[in-house]
C-alpha cells in the first residue's frame, strides 16, 4: 500500500522540497513499499530494505542526475528506482519485458552505470569523475560499494587510482558484513575492528589518500544527511564508512540474512517463506555438484574446494561444513579463485574451482594464462551455465562455451543430467587427466530421481546415441538435451530422427560425427549458448575440415544480450524450446 508520502514522490526533484522531518516516516513507506512488492512478485530483499535511509539522503542532498550515483552489483537499488520514476511500474521488475533487477541506462537516466557484477562502481565512478574534470564541469560522483564488494581486486585498482587524483568522487562504504553469503577475508576483519574502536594500524583509506570519515550509523538519516552535505564541501577523494543491517526493517531478513537476500514469494506481513509444495522433486544441480564433492572428497585427500563467494549458491556450504580445512571461500576474488586453484594444482592436489558461468569471465586471463597455458588439472565447476531467468544479461551463462572452446588444453563437458554431472566429477578426480577440464551445468532442477548412483568413469571424447532415426541428425549439448528430447515426441513421424548427446564440445567425438555426416542429410545442433562461435560453430569447423557438404542448421542464443524473464519464456525467445525445436525439425522431415 503506498501511502501519502510515497505517493507524492514522483522523482527526486520533489523529494528534495520535502520538510527533513518528513524524511523517517518516507523511509518506512519505502521499506514497506520495497517488502510487499518483492513477497508477491521475488527478487533481492534485504540489500535493498538496508539501505534504505541512505539512499533517500543521497537524492535528498546530492543533485540527482547531475550529480551522478553508481551502485555497486545493483542488489540494494530498488529504493533508488521507486524514487526516480519507476514506483507505479515496479511490480515488473525482473518480468519478461518489465524493469530490470539491476540498475541499467537504457532504463533510466537515474541509472548512470549498468551493473550486475560486483566491484565496478569506484572505477566506473572515477572514470566520470576524471571526465567531467577535463570537461570544467562541477559533478559530484558517488560510487556506493558493500563491504563484501569493496574486498575485490578491481575495488582496490580504483581506490589506487582515484587516492592521486583531483577527481571529486565520493565513496560510500555500505559496511553491513554481508554480502550474499557472510564477507570473509582480513579486509573484513579490519573493518570489523574500525568499528569496535580497537584498530590501532593507520587508515587504510586514509592511506590511500581519501579523506575518511565515519563509521556512522546507515540508518540515522539526519546524521547521514548531515554528513553527505559536509563532504559536499570537500574537494579530492572522499571515502565515507557507513554501518548498515542487511534486511532492516523485517525481522526474518534480518535475523536470516542469507536466505533473505532472494528469499522467493513470502507473506508481506509476518515475513514467513511461501509453503513449498511438499512433493519429492529431483535435486538442484549445485546440490548435486556440492554432495558429489563432498563424497569423493572424503575419498580423495587431493581434492580441494574453492568458491569466490559464492558457498550457498553453488553448493560448496556442504564440504565446508564438513571438511573445513580443505574448503575455501576467496570473497569475491574471481581471478585470485583461479590463479590459487593453479598454483594448488602445480603441488598435487586435485582443485575444483567452482564459479558461475557469468563471473569466470572476469578470469579469463587467468584461466588461460595460469592455468591451460601451464596444462595444469584444475577442474572448473562452471555453476548457472546456459540462460538463468530474472537476473537477466548481466548473469546468463551463455558465452562460455564460446569463449573456452578457443583455449588449448582446454576439455569441456555439459553433463545432460545429475548422473553425468557425478560421473565427470569422479572421472576428473582420478589422476588421469593431465589438463584442465570445464564441466559446465544450469541452475535449478534436475531430470533425475534416483541419481545417487555408483560412480563410472566417462572416457573423454566420447557422445551417446539418444535415439536411432533415418534422416536428420540432433546433436544436443548439456541439459538442452531434455528439450530436444521432448521436441522429438512432438513429431508425427520421430522415426525419421536420430539425437546424439554430444557431451563434449571438445574434444568432440569425431569418429561418430564422421559416422553422423556420412549418414544424416540434415544436422541440426542445439545448445543454450551462443550460437557465434559455440557448440554449433564446432560442428561446422569439423565439417568443413572434412569437406561434408551436408545441410546444418545451429539453434541456440542469437547474438543479441538477452534481457530477463523466466527461463521457459527466454527459450521460447530464443527458439530452443521443444515447440521451436520440433518445428525447425519440421522443415527438414
Amino acid at each position: 500500500m503506498i501511502t501519502d508520502i510515497l505517493k507524492s514522490i514522483h522523482s527526486p526533484e520533489e523529494l528534495r522540497k520535502l520538510p527533513i522531518k518528513q524524511l523517517p516516516e518516507l523511509a518506512k513507506e519505502l521499506r514497506q513499499f520495497i517488502i510487499q512488492i518483492v513477497a508477491a512478485k521475488e527478487g533481492h530483499l534485504g540489500a535493498s530494505l538496508g539501505v534504505v535511509e541512505l539512499t533517500i539522503a543521497l537524492h535528498y542532498v546530492f543533485n540527482t542526475p547531475k550529480d551522478l550515483l553508481v551502485w555497486d552489483v545493483g542488489h540494494q537499488a530498488y529504493g533508488h528506482k521507486i524514487l526516480t520514476g519507476r514506483r507505479d511500474v515496479f511490480h515488473t521488475n525482473r518480468q519478461i519485458k518489465g524493469l530490470s533487477g539491476f540498475p541499467k541506462r537504457e532504463e533510466s537516466e537515474f541509472d548512470t552505470f549498468g551493473v550486475g557484477h560486483s566491484s565496478t562502481s569506484i572505477s566506473a565512478a572515477l572514470g566520470m569523475a576524471i571526465a567531467n574534470l577535463l570537461k570544467g564541469e562541477n559533478r559530484h560522483h558517488i560510487a556506493v560499494i558493500g563491504d563484501a564488494s569493496i574486498a575485490s581486486g578491481m575495488a582496490f585498482e580504483g581506490l589506487n587510482h582515484a587516492g592521486v587524483t583531483k577527481a571529486n568522487l565520493l565513496v560510500i562504504l555500505n559496511d553491513n558484513t554481508i554480502g550474499i553469503d557472510p564477507s570473509v577475508g582480513a579486509l573484513k576483519q579490519y573493518l570489523t575492528n574500525v568499528k569496535k574502536g580497537t584498530q590501532k594500524q593507520d587508515n587504510i583509506f586514509e592511506a590511500l589518500n581519501f579523506d575518511y570519515s565515519g563509521p556512522i550509523d546507515g540508518h540515522d538519516i539526519f546524521k547521514i544527511i548531515s554528513e553527505l552535505e559536509r563532504l559536499k564541501t570537500v574537494k579530492g577523494p572522499k571515502f565515507l564508512h557507513v554501518i548498515t543491517k542487511k534486511g532492516k526493517g523485517l525481522k526474518q531478513a534480518e535475523d536470516n540474512q542469507v536466505t533473505y537476500h532472494a528469499p522467493g514469494k513470502f507473506d508481506a506481513i509476518t515475513g514467513e517463506l511461501s509453503k513449498k509444495l511438499d512433493f519429492k522433486q529431483p535435486p538442484k544441480y549445485q546440490d548435486v555438484f556440492g554432495l558429489t564433492l563432498v563424497e569423493l572428497a572424503k575419498k580423495n585427500q587431493k581434492i580441494i574446494g574453492i568458491t569466490p563467494a559464492m558457498p550457498t549458491g553453488s553448493s560448496l556450504k556442504y564440504m565446508m561444513e564438513q571438511i573445513p580445512d580443505r574448503a575455501f571461500d576467496v570473497g569475491i576474488a574471481e581471478q585470485h579463485a583461479v590463479t590459487l586453484a593453479a598454483g594448488m594444482a602445480t603441488q598435487g592436489s586435485v582443485p575444483f574451482c567452482n564459479i558461475y558461468s557469468t563471473f569466470l569471465q572476469r578470469a579469463y586471463d587467468q584461466v588461460i594464462h595460469d592455468v591451460a597455458l601451464q596444462n595444469l588439472p584444475v577442474v572448473f565447476c562452471l555453476d548457472r551455465a546456459g540462460l538463468v531467468g530474472q537476473d537477466g544479461a548481466t548473469h546468463h551463462g551463455v558465452f562460455d562455451l564460446a569463449y573456452l572452446r578457443c583455449i588449448p588444453n582446454l576439455i569441456i563437458f555439459a553433463p545432460r543430467n545429475e548422473i553425468e554431472l557425478r560421473n565427470i566429477m569422479y572421472t576428473a578426480q582420478l589422476g588421469k587427466l593431465s589438463q584442465p577440464i570445464a564441466i559446465r551445468y544450469p541452475r535449478g532442477r534436475g531430470v533425475t530421481m534416483d541419481w545417487q548412483l555408483d560412480f563410472k568413469e566417462i572416457e573423454i571424447g566420447t557422445a551417446i546415441p539418444l535415439k536411432k532415426g533415418s534422416k536428420i541428425a540432433i546433436l544436443s549439448i548439456g541439459t538442452i538435451s531434455k528439450n530436444c528430447t521432448e521436441a522429438i515426441g512432438l513429431l508425427e513421424n520421430s522415426d525419421t530422427v536420430s539425437h546424439y548427446d554430444m557431451r563434449f564440445v571438445k574434444p568432440l567425438d569425431e569418429k561418430l560425427l564422421h559416422d553422423i555426416c556420412a549418414i544424416y542429410d540434415t544436422i541440426i545442433t542445439v545448445e543454450d549458448g551462443c550460437v557465434n562461435g559455440g557448440f554449433g560453430n564446432a560442428i561446422l569447423e569439423f565439417a568443413s575440415k572434412h569437406q561434408y557438404k551436408n545441410t546444418f542448421e545451429l539453434l541456440g542464443i542469437p547474438d543479441t544480450f538477452i534481457e530477463h524473464g523466466t527461463i521457459e519464456e527466454l527459450q521460447i525467445e530464443c527458439h530452443i524450446d521443444p515447440i521451436s525445436i520440433s518445428k525447425c525439425i519440421n522443415k527438414y522431415v
